[in-house]
């Protein structure tokens, strides 16, 4: 499996919050959450917990290949919370978090994992494409838009209202992401495909999603036609544009395109890790 790469912090001299890696048969993508006060709970931050889930996700893939992907996904929250649960309060609502794309060869078939509002797309040789996201963040969070929009970026009665619209982070009835609680794993949407009907896939951060989600620039079809022919920096290129075209605040955008999906070698490389730059 072929793995091309882009990850573009949202501006310079901000810590990119995103992480991508890859092994010979997986890719995995990880979008860090945080808001404001984050710092004071957790002395590490939001890039340092998306690039340690990341990095023990990736270890796991190389070396478990017979579990399955929540599996592996709880074992890597427990790992990270475990590696910082004795200088930080890892279960305060507002500790570091993460969304989770992850995607795996696995005999025939392409496995796949999707946990909060990162989107993976697996481009079918007849018929569109199939688009895995998990929608539960977004249906909630429209209900706080209001009152978003009226506060106004930044504001104390902002955060405020975002830290309400938090509150619903793994929580029944509420939406799910990688935190300190390995069960949330169990929340993920997970599904196959076998690989002979599959060209390409491509796992996307929701601050490179809005190419589609938000600013309408383009359908998935086009979008997995311009990274065929232009890879992803240029899906990143034309959501930058549109963030400055509408004034709408810069995020992390991070895309992984996997392609050459039936060459894929057995699960026994280092992993190769791309942080954020």
């Amino acid at each position: 499996m072929r793995v091309t790469m882009t990850s573009a912090a949202a501006r310079a001299g901000r810590a990119n919050e995103d992480f991508t890696g890859a092994v010979p048969t997986a890719a995995v993508l990880i979008d860090g959450a945080g808001i404001p006060g984050t710092e004071s709970i957790c002395r590490h931050g939001v890039a340092w917990y998306a690039n340690r889930l990341g990095g023990s996700l990736l270890g796991l893939l190389s070396r478990v290949p017979g579990r399955s992907l929540s599996a592996l996904l709880a074992e890597a929250i427990e790992q990270v919370t475990d590696d910082h649960r004795h200088t930080c309060d890892v279960a305060d609502p507002i500790s570091p978090s993460a969304t989770v794309a992850i995607l795996r060869l696995s005999d025939g078939l392409i496995e796949h994992l999707v946990l909060g509002d990162s989107v993976l797309v697996l481009d079918r040789a007849d018929g569109p494409p199939y688009v895995v996201s998990d929608p539960r963040e977004v249906v909630i969070s429209r209900s706080y838009l209001p009152a978003l929009e009226a506060a106004g970026e930044g504001s104390d009665e902002y955060h405020r209202v975002l830290r309400d619209l938090r509150a619903n982070r793994n929580q029944p009835g509420g939406f799910w992401v990688a935190k300190d609680d390995p069960s949330a794993a169990d929340e993920a949407i997970t599904g196959s495909s076998p690989i002979s009907e599959l060209t390409s896939a491509v796992l996307l951060s929701n601050g490179a999603s809005r190419i589609v989600d938000r600013f309408r620039l383009a359908d998935w079809p086009e979008v997995m036609a311009v990274l065929a022919s232009s890879g992803p920096a240029e899906i990143i290129r034309r959501v930058r544009q549109a963030e400055a075209r509408h004034a709408v605040a810069a995020d992390d955008a991070t895309i992984a395109h996997c392609t050459d999906l039936g060459t894929a070698r057995p699960p026994h490389a280092e992993p190769a890790l791309l942080p954020g730059p």
